[in-house]
This record gives C-alpha cells, sequence and structure tokens, in this order.
C-alpha cells in the first residue's frame, strides 16, 4: 500500500463512539436484557427486536421489555438492572465484533499519524473491557465512558468531547457516531461529525445534523477528506 501523508487529512483527532459505530455488539446487549428478562420469568426477546431500540441503550430496552410484559415495581427494578449489568460485564465481548472495515480504517488513520479515541455513553469499565477482550484497547489514546466526567456530563454534553481533545494532546478534532446524541456532543463542542448509517440508529440518518454521512467504514477516510478542519 501507498504510504498515505498526514497532510491529507486536515484533522489530527478521530474519536469514536463505540456501540454501533466500531463494534457491532448487538448480540450482548440481547443476550444481557434476556438474562434479567428470565430472572423475572418474562418473554425474551429476539435480537430484530432488540436491534432497532439499541441506539436508546440496554436500560431503556430493559425497561420497555418489562411495562410490555407486566411492569414491574420501581424498587425492583434496580436490583435487576445491576443483576442485568453483571452479566453483560462477564459477556460483554462473547459475541460483539468490530464492523466490517473497522480495523482497516484504524489501519489508515494510525498510518496517517492520527491520534484516535473512544467516547461512549457506555459504562468505562465496560467499554474498556469490550476493548480489551478484542485487542483494540492499545489503538487509543484514551476512553471517554458515560460515567468518565458523571452522567451528568455524558452525551449530548460537549464535555467527554472536550476531554478526549485534550487527553489527545489539542488539535483539530472530528467525531463518528451513530446517534442524534453523538451529532449533538460534536456540535455542541464545535467540531465536525460524521455519522455511521450501518449503525444502530433510532431516526433517518439524514435528519441526524451530520456533517456527512457514511455506510460502510471503508468510506471513513475518503470522507474525512473532504470535511473541512
Amino acid at each position: 500500500m501507498t504510504p498515505i501523508s498526514p497532510a491529507r487529512l486536515p484533522f489530527d483527532i478521530v474519536g469514536f463512539d463505540l456501540d454501533g459505530t466500531l463494534l457491532d455488539t448487538s448480540a450482548d446487549l440481547t443476550a444481557a436484557v434476556n438474562h434479567a428478562l428470565a430472572l423475572v420469568g418474562r418473554p425474551p426477546l429476539t435480537d430484530d427486536q432488540v436491534r432497532p431500540s439499541l441506539g436508546l441503550g440496554a436500560k431503556t430496552i430493559l425497561i420497555q421489555a418489562l411495562d410490555d410484559s407486566g411492569g414491574i415495581p420501581p424498587d425492583d427494578f434496580r436490583p435487576l438492572y445491576k443483576q442485568m449489568l453483571r452479566f453483560y460485564e462477564a459477556n460483554v465481548s462473547v459475541h460483539s465484533r468490530p464492523y466490517d472495515g473497522a480495523i482497516a480504517a484504524l489501519d489508515r488513520l494510525a498510518a496517517m499519524g492520527l491520534k484516535t479515541a473512544i467516547v461512549t455513553n457506555k459504562f468505562e469499565s465496560l467499554a474498556v473491557k469490550a476493548l480489551t477482550d478484542l485487542g483494540l484497547i492499545d489503538r487509543f489514546v484514551t476512553v471517554i465512558g458515560g460515567d468518565t466526567l458523571g452522567t451528568a456530563n455524558a452525551k449530548p454534553s460537549a464535555a467527554p468531547i472536550h476531554a478526549m481533545i485534550t487527553r489527545c494532546g489539542g488539535g483539530r478534532a472530528v467525531f463518528v457516531g451513530d446517534s442524534v446524541y453523538d451529532m449533538m456532543a460534536a456540535r455542541n463542542a464545535g467540531i465536525p461529525c460524521v455519522a455511521a448509517a450501518y449503525g444502530f440508529l433510532i431516526g433517518p440518518v439524514d435528519e441526524m445534523g451530520a456533517d456527512a454521512v457514511i455506510d460502510h467504514l471503508d468510506d471513513l477516510v475518503p470522507t474525512l477528506e473532504r470535511l473541512p478542519g
């Protein structure tokens, strides 16, 4: 492969959301939700039922599934949710895998001298474990989770994006994600954003307010080349 000059991209840092952007975590999230449902005798959900709602987060999916099957007293929900999280932590990378093109895209960005980082609303410990299990953790300067700066500062807050830039040593940054919260966080931080149309979308991708849209991670570097820094 011909070496790629760093000057071809107007950025120093590329930030990524995790679930639905770099990793397809749908099967492990579905398994965790179904584990919790089984503990209270509720019917399991299929992958097809869960996937369209994954952008809302596993906690919301569990709430909806419980509500749809008879509800649950508020005092009983928190312990059940904790059991779901424990199961998920133990099984966070059983089926989760990088999306097609993810490794190649990360390789290209590294070859161009760019720094990469993760900003996710997943708990930091879960994100770090998943990336470690999959052998990807060393590719990122930092991993910022939804609880890293306190849940009030999770996306769509600009705070985790600003923290990402600071931890990467400053410079021009762009953010890639699959939800409107990703786009809002980038907008709030004053940086460009790219929407992953293949991810866990909860609405039309053309209504997310992205500067660009990609259908595959093979499209990422060519798309970044066309964006203003």
